[in-house]
């Protein structure tokens, strides 16, 4: 695929809106998880909070002490992540986890509420960021009232690190889900573009002749496309048709000068002014040619459907036709055809390519024009040589050249053979000139095959 197609442009927006969208919906579902864990785990750090209250002792000397273990175990673990601590506020002694080992909790210094649970972050062991549930309360000693700081504090690497699984196992998901849309989009758009593919084809098939106009049975965002095509189409055979007339008119209305100079160059020949005779004669006959010539091409521009024509029969008659002709009944013509060897081409064209072959190669020759046609792969290979004095191989180059038109060589090629180019030319094939070994000129090309 190109990079300016509509279905690449298509399939990377679509793309990049799956992907900036799963990418945000990533992000936001880690957030969410975050914020959930950090809640949970807070509802936690209270209700231990409430195990601590429900269990502060005081001893004889009124010092604090906590009466029976929590049951997490890992406040028994020497820096485990998870710490509780008690603070006196009045004489700031206090009491705390085994997992504090020999550090302490810094409280931030703030006034609390009675009762009131507050959340900090704060620095723990080993500089490790805790998040911090603490709450005030009042105790009764029984000698008089105590204002207690109760905190339990959590290591944040615990929270981390479920984020981290969690966001793990998100973008694994994810992933997947955008390979998965990102297939859909693909085949949406493939199915979305269809119509497009069909206009395209029925482009070609006209461009083939094997069509004249675009289907108008497409979806309703297409078919004003087609409908304008073929409008344009319409539009275009009017031209073409008036452009075609306009040229048939006047050739048919050189016709009958051009026989009247004929004619005054013949009688100027038998009052013995050979020179000027030959002169009108050769001017008429380059006259004529080039009127054949666009009279082809404006008949090979309207070309509906490429046929089977047999080779053979189309060869035979231009052969008889030119045996009757004064340079033509002298020539020993040597035909090289299978039987049934039939082309793909519209029945004026291949007598257009062969006639005009053979008449040069007539013209040409001293004794002999030979015709070969042969299938080669899926194409079949035509040969049209002669035993005359050829042209040189410089000469053949010059002519076979990129950019050099036949007619305008000067090397005696003549309009035929610019005729025959053109001719194959819409059928997208080319003339190619060589020596032959009679002696002469080897003009060869090819055509598409087809069974019959």
């Amino acid at each position: 695929m190109k990079a300016r197609s509509l279905r690449v442009r298509l399939l990377l927006v679509a793309s990049a809106a799956i992907v900036l969208a799963l990418a945000f919906a990533g992000f936001g579902l880690v957030q969410l998880f975050e914020r959930h864990v950090e809640r949970r785990i807070g509802s936690e750090l209270d209700t231990y909070l409430n195990q601590i209250a429900s269990r502060v002792l005081f001893n004889a000397d009124q010092t604090l002490r906590l009466g029976g273990k929590l049951a997490d175990p890992r406040f028994d673990q020497v820096y485990s992540g998870l710490y509780w601590q008690i603070t006196d506020e009045k004489s700031a002694t206090y009491t705390r986890s085994r997992s504090l080992w020999d550090t302490r909790l810094d409280l931030p210094v703030d006034t609390l509420p009675v009762g009131t649970i507050h959340v900090h972050d704060i620095s723990g062991p080993r500089h490790a960021k805790l998040l911090l549930h603490e709450r005030r309360l009042v105790f009764d000693t029984g000698q008089s009232e105590k204002i207690l700081r109760l905190a339990v504090a959590i290591d944040r690497a615990d929270i981390a690190a479920l984020s981290k699984d969690f966001a793990t196992e998100v973008t694994v998901s994810l992933a997947i889900l955008a390979a998965i849309l990102i297939l859909a989009a693909w085949i949406q758009v493939n199915v979305g573009l269809r119509p497009l593919s069909q206009i395209r084809h029925g482009l070609n098939e006209i461009r083939a002749g094997k069509s004249d106009r675009l289907d108008v049975h497409v979806p309703s965002e297409i078919a004003p496309l087609a409908e304008e095509v073929n409008d344009l189409l319409a539009a275009q055979e009017m031209t073409m048709q008036r452009a075609r007339d306009r040229a048939a008119d006047l050739a048919h209305g050189f016709k009958t000068p051009l026989t009247a100079l004929l004619a005054d160059a013949k009688r100027l020949r038998d009052k013995g002014d050979k020179g000027t005779a030959t002169e009108i004669e050769r001017t008429v006959t380059l006259m004529r040619g080039h009127i054949d010539r666009e009279l082809t091409r404006s008949r090979i521009r309207n070309i509906k459907a490429e046929k089977a024509i047999e080779v053979d029969p189309a060869l035979q008659g231009l052969i008889g036709t030119l045996k009757r002709t004064p340079q033509g009944e002298d020539i020993k013509f040597a035909i090289k055809i299978k039987p049934g060897l039939a082309v793909r081409i519209e029945h004026d064209d291949l007598n257009e390519i062969l006639g005009n072959l053979l008449e040069n190669a007539v013209c040409h020759a001293n004794k002999k024009v030979m015709v070969r046609a042969a299938h080669h792969g899926s194409l079949v290979r035509f040969d049209v040589e002669d035993d005359g004095p050829g042209i040189a191989q410089a000469q053949i180059s010059a002519v076979t050249s990129r950019g050099n038109r036949l007619d305008r060589s000067g090397m005696g090629a003549g309009l035929g053979l610019a005729i025959v180019s053109d001719v194959l030319d819409y059928y997208g094939k080319e003339l190619t000139l060589g020596r032959s070994k009679l002696g002469g000129l080897k003009v060869s090309f090819t055509l598409e095959s087809q069974t019959r």
